[in-house]
C-alpha cells in the first residue's frame, strides 16, 4: 500500500487509549490503513451482511468470543457493539484493545459520544495528501494533483476520474444521504452539491442557496452539516480579534478534495483547469485543504481562519495552529508574482505582530524566494512543508 502519514500517529494512539477510531470520507483508505497498521489484530468487516447479522443478534457474544485485539470495520452499522466494547475494554483496562473504523461519520461519532466518551482516541483519514500522492506509482505534479485529488482508487488501478467520481457521488447520495440520513429530496441535494462547488472559496450565502433550490433555509443548513460530517466540505471560519474593526462573521466554503471539486465543476483535464475561470478558486481550495490535511495527518486539529474586514482588507489563510508562530498566507494562482499580492498580508501582520518569516504569498511561480520581507512560495514547496 502507499504509506500513509497518519499511520505512526494511529499506532501511538493505540498505546494511550483502549479504543482508537478512524473516521473519514468513503474511499479514503481507512480499511487498508487499519489492516496494515494492526497486522496482529483480528479483523472483521460489518459491511458483510452475515457478519453484521451475527453482531446485531448477539453483540455480547460477538465481542466476548473474539480476541481483545480486534479491528471492527464499518462499526457504525451495529450501534449496540459500542456499549459492549465499552464494557469489555473497561474490564481489561488496557490500551490498544479495539480499533474502530467507519464511513458514516455522523453515526460513528454519535455512537462514540454515547458509549465511549473518554475511552477513545479519534483520528481522521482524508484522501492522499500531495506528499502521499508522490509515493504512488502515478507521480503527479501540482496541477495534475489539483485535478485528480487524493482518493486512492484512481491511483491504484488507473480508473478514469469521471467514472470514479460519478460512482462515488451516486453511492454517497443513495446510501449515506438517502438511506441513513433520510434525505428525501435527493435530486435537490445533488443540485446542492453542484452549487457548493460553484460557490467554493466564497462567503456562504444560505439564503441564496435556499432560493436557488426552492427549499427552506433550515434545510440548506442541515444539508451543509451532512456534507461536513461526511468530510466532503468544511467551513473556514473568519478570524476575530479585538481591534475595533468590523470583521465578517460569515464562513467560507471549501472541499476537502479538489478532484471531487473539479468533477462537480465539470473540469475534465489539466488544460481545461488552467484555462478555467475557476482556477483561482480551485487553487485556493487546494492550498487551504492541504494545510488542514497536514495537521490531521499528525493527529492535530488545525486552527485555520481567513481575514476580511469592512475595508475589504482580506487575507486568504491565517494558520494559528501554533498560536505562538502564526502564518499569514495570501494565495494566488498567477505564475507571475507582483508585490501588491503581499499588501494585505503586510498590513495584517503589522496589526497582529506577525514576524516577516511567517508572512507568505503562495502562487504558481517556478521557484521560492523572498521579496521585500515576504516569502514568495511555490505551490509544491507549500504542499511539502
Amino acid at each position: 500500500m502507499t504509506p500513509r502519514l497518519l499511520a505512526p500517529r494511529l499506532n501511538k494512539m493505540a498505546t494511550w487509549f483502549p479504543v482508537v477510531s478512524v473516521t473519514g470520507p468513503r474511499q479514503s483508505g481507512k480499511s487498508t490503513l487499519v489492516r496494515a497498521a494492526f497486522t496482529d489484530y483480528r479483523y472483521v468487516n460489518l459491511e458483510d451482511p452475515q457478519m453484521r447479522h451475527e453482531a446485531e443478534t448477539d453483540p455480547v457474544g460477538f465481542i466476548r468470543n473474539r480476541p481483545n485485539h480486534l479491528v471492527v470495520d464499518e462499526a457504525q452499522y451495529v450501534p449496540d457493539l459500542f456499549s459492549m466494547i465499552q464494557v469489555a475494554s473497561d474490564e481489561r483496562n488496557e490500551p490498544g484493545q479495539y480499533v474502530l473504523s467507519g464511513s458514516q461519520n455522523f453515526l460513528m461519532l454519535k455512537n462514540i459520544k454515547q458509549s465511549l466518551a473518554g475511552r477513545v482516541g479519534i483520528t481522521k483519514l482524508l484522501p492522499f495528501s500531495y506528499t502521499e500522492a508522490l509515493k504512488t506509482k502515478t507521480v503527479p505534479n501540482v496541477d495534475e494533483f489539483m485535478l485528480r485529488g487524493g482518493y486512492p482508487r484512481p491511483y491504484d488501478n488507473g480508473m478514469p476520474l469521471d467514472l470514479f467520481f460519478s460512482s462515488y457521488i451516486d453511492t454517497y447520495v443513495e446510501r449515506d444521504v438517502a438511506d441513513y440520513l433520510g434525505v428525501r429530496n435527493v435530486v435537490a441535494f445533488r443540485k446542492f452539491l453542484d452549487l457548493c462547488a460553484l460557490n467554493v472559496g466564497s462567503l456562504i450565502n444560505y439564503t441564496h442557496l435556499a432560493n436557488e433550490l426552492n427549499v427552506r433555509l433550515e434545510t440548506v443548513k442541515g444539508w451543509l452539516s451532512i456534507l461536513e460530517s461526511s468530510y466532503m466540505v468544511f467551513r473556514l471560519m473568519p478570524f476575530h480579534y479585538n481591534a475595533g474593526k468590523r470583521l465578517t462573521k460569515t464562513p467560507k466554503l471549501y472541499f476537502y478534495d479538489t478532484g471531487l471539486l473539479c468533477y462537480l465543476l465539470k473540469i475534465n483535464s489539466v488544460q481545461e483547469l488552467l484555462l478555467s475561470p475557476a482556477l483561482g478558486s480551485v487553487f485556493e481550495n487546494l492550498m487551504v485543504s492541504e494545510t488542514a490535511k497536514r495537521y490531521f495527518n499528525r493527529g492535530k486539529d488545525p486552527e485555520l481562519y481567513f481575514y476580511h474586514d469592512d475595508s475589504d482588507i482580506e487575507v486568504d489563510l491565517l494558520d494559528f495552529t501554533d498560536s505562538s508562530q502564526p502564518d499569514l498566507v495570501e494565495i494566488k494562482s498567477s505564475q507571475t508574482y507582483h508585490d501588491r499580492f503581499a499588501k494585505h498580508v503586510r498590513k495584517i501582520a503589522g496589526d497582529l505582530g506577525v514576524s516577516q518569516e511567517h508572512q507568505w504569498v503562495v502562487s504558481r511561480v517556478e521557484s521560492s524566494y523572498t521579496s521585500n520581507g515576504v516569502n514568495v512560495c511555490t505551490a509544491k514547496d507549500w504542499l511539502l512543508r
